[in-house]
């Protein structure tokens, strides 16, 4: 009898059987040597929706929908209102069925994860499928790899807790998602929102950092930079203290010319700098955001692009360690990079024997190791995919080179009771540093090697200015700031051991947080503005709704994340989580069925753009209901608040009567009426000036 394979992806799958030898090419499967080879499309099959469950459109008193038992059915599809299955995935299920069919044991060869665990065992269970099953386990699809694991295959009841965990995040998602969602639209009386028990906390995070930085309040303060010498080299230094008054720096001035400075104290540390961990994926997609622009979905794409090439090791992972055993291969690696046109020269220097350990750590790998290179050569990247793989390649060489090592001068110099501070810094020995030779950020007053100063000293005040400072607001997050945000359940955590340690309470999984994020765009609620993530009008309304309710509370979908990783170690019971998202979505359903929702006013009229679609009010805008078209109108002009008369008035008759109140940048007030001009946006049109006495 044969053995049937089945992988995630038909590329997979193709490298599988070239392995085992199933070469015949068949209509969704390969067959050879003993092996029937076959593949799913990602999720083929998912948890029923309501209507599977007798629950049609979205009605108060069904709210909340908990089935006792959830029914497992084919990929659906939206089509019109309604949902159907997917010809693609009813066509694909019914060859696996008939591969499980033919043969006497399955081996498992989807993602070494628990997205993947969930495609196999919703597969296997909707099919009715009684046969045995082994778990392929590999973080690679290097043949090596693949051979090591067929040689080594684990039981499928070995990773029953990973997959009750990977049900569990389904049925929690559902619940969450599905009577959250219904019960804000049921509120809202009209339109769909969509509510998610990750999702909402995100977005939350993003509207809270916007709201922060849009109603900062910038203050000025003041700072004294002097250049001074020393046996002719020049140096820099800062005043201490930051002044909230201009005029009280006068008199510093004064004292700087009629005093010089005097050396207070100057203090040397040897400072080491040990090497970055390796990268996670939420570690590489947060650098590539930054350094490069890329999104998160697009780290991701391309690292399982390279996966799948088989010159990276498995991408969803959350580790940034490695185990002992994969230590032992480390030096394999690094001569593959000695071949390499960027960091061959660097390779070369590298003593495998005195390799760094920082990142090796058994107790701190899970499912699977940080992201390494595999020893295949890679061939014909594209620019992207060569961006990805050097980062990884050259973190790898960071990782396991010597530490940097500093000399970092502090100065103290004194005029009367001024204080100024002067750094700088020699590098001992760059260590990893040089990998990419990436000099370290500094501030704009740090300098290199500064003249060697004795304490008592007179130093010359060379000139001397005044820096016109101002407080600043958290910036808008980024993918990257937002991803850090996600995996610290919103903690603001800088140290890179304190923010590993709060990975257990992030939400989402490394997985995933791409997934959200995309969803959050796919929903209109937020959109970029160069590399920040800003709430869109629909975003920032379901926001302002739901941020003080359970649906948008961050650190307790953090525990819940937190739980579904106890689950997947088997500390905690299925049913206990099951009980505890049973209980929150009746609440959150409750919170939100009684919450009062601003959504557009009932107030219509015909778009004068396109003359078409209507334009429907809102609280802050009026615009078209075609997105075609676009036509906005904001409420708030000039600091004046515009009324629906006033906003009627300019869309059915092109012009507002004169409005007054309207304040300048001045802050003079002054009126005017508002019109459209050629393109449809809105200006002033000021009322003609009256001719005074006596003129005609």
């Amino acid at each position: 009898m044969n053995t049937a394979i089945i992988a995630e992806k038909p590329s997979q799958a193709r490298e599988i059987a070239a392995i085992v030898g199933a070469t015949k090419k068949e209509d969704g499967f390969m067959t050879g040597n003993g092996y029937m080879v076959t593949y799913a499309f990602g999720h083929l099959v998912q948890l029923a929706m309501p209507e599977e469950y007798g629950f049609q459109g979205f009605v108060r008193e069904n709210l909340p929908i908990i089935p006792e038992t959830f029914k497992l059915v084919p990929r659906q599809v939206k089509d019109g209102k309604e949902y159907k299955p997917d010809s693609g995935a009813l066509k694909q299920l019914k060859v696996i069925k008939h591969v499980f069919d033919s043969c006497e044991r399955i081996i498992v060869g989807t993602d070494a994860g628990r997205e993947g665990e969930a495609i196999f065992r919703f597969i296997y269970t909707y099919l009715n499928c009684r046969k045995p099953y082994d778990r392929l386990w590999i973080s690679s699809l290097t043949e090596r790899a693949i051979k090591e694991g067929l040689q080594n295959l684990k039981s499928g009841s070995e990773y029953d807790n990973l997959y009750q965990a990977a049900k569990a995040r389904s049925e929690a998602d559902w619940l969450a998602g599905v009577n959250s969602s219904r019960s804000l639209s049921i509120a809202a009386g009209r339109g769909v929102f969509s509510l998610g028990r990750v999702q909402t906390p995100t977005l939350a995070m993003i509207c809270r950092r916007f709201l922060e930085n849009r109603n900062f309040v910038s203050t000025p303060f003041w700072q004294i930079r002097i250049r001074t010498e020393k046996s002719n080299v020049p140096f820099v230094a800062v005043s201490r203290e930051k002044y909230e008054q201009k005029n009280a720096v006068n008199a510093i001035f004064q004292k700087l010319q009629e005093n010089g400075l005097q050396v207070q104290s100057v203090e040397t540390k040897e400072v080491n700098q040990e090497p970055p961990l390796l990268y996670s994926l939420t570690s590489l997609q947060k650098e590539a955001n930054s350094k490069h622009g890329f999104s998160a979905d697009k780290t991701l794409s391309i690292a399982q692009k390279l996966y799948e090439a088989k010159v990276l090791t498995y991408p969803r992972t959350g580790s940034r360690y490695i185990s002992t055993d994969v230590f032992d291969e480390i030096p394999e690696l690094i001569n593959v990079l000695k071949r390499h046109s960027r960091f061959g020269a660097y390779a070369q220097t590298m003593d495998n024997s005195v390799l760094n350990t920082r990142c090796v750590d058994d107790k701190k790998v899970t499912d699977h190791y940080a992201l390494l290179i595999t020893e295949n050569i890679p061939k014909d990247l594209s620019s992207d995919e060569q961006t990805i793989y050097e980062m990884i390649a050259g973190r790898m060489l960071e990782a396991f080179s010597k530490k940097c090592v500093k000399d970092i001068t502090t100065v103290v110099l004194a005029c009367a009771d001024t204080l100024f501070e002067a750094k700088g810094a020699v590098v001992k020995q760059a260590g990893w540093r040089s990998v990419f030779n990436e000099k370290e950020e500094s501030g704009d007053d740090e300098t290199g090697a500064l003249p060697i100063l004795q304490q008592g000293e007179t130093l010359p005040v060379l000139n001397s200015e005044l820096l016109e400072k101002q407080t600043k607001p958290k910036p808008l997050h980024t993918e990257a700031t937002l991803l850090g945000a996600m995996e610290s359940a919103g903690k603001e955590v800088e140290n890179e051991a304190e923010r590993e340690a709060m990975k257990e309470s992030g939400i989402g999984t490394p997985a995933t947080r791409a997934a959200i994020i995309e969803t959050l765009f796919a929903r209109d609620y937020i959109r970029r503005e160069k590399k920040s993530l800003v709430p869109t009008e629909k975003g920032l309304l379901v926001y302002e709704t739901v941020k003080d309710k359970r649906i948008a509370d961050v650190a307790m979908t953090g525990n819940w994340e937190n739980a579904l990783a106890q689950i997947e170690c088997g500390d905690m019971q299925p049913e206990t989580f099951r009980k505890a998202i049973e209980v929150y979505t009746r609440q959150i359903t409750a919170e939100l069925l009684e919450t009062k929702i601003a959504i557009a006013d009932e107030n219509t009229c015909l778009c004068p753009k396109c003359k078409t679609a209507q334009i429907r009010f809102y609280p802050k805008v009026a615009k078209c209901t075609d997105e075609n078209c676009g036509l906005v109108v904001f409420r708030s002009v000039s600091e004046k608040q515009l009324s629906d008369g006033q906003i009627t008035d300019l869309l059915t008759r092109g012009k507002t009567p004169v409005i007054n109140g309207f304040k300048s940048k001045a802050g003079k007030v002054f009126a005017a009426s508002l019109k459209f001009d050629g393109n449809y946006k809105v200006v002033y049109d000021f009322p003609e000036k009256k001719a005074g006495k006596g003129k005609k």
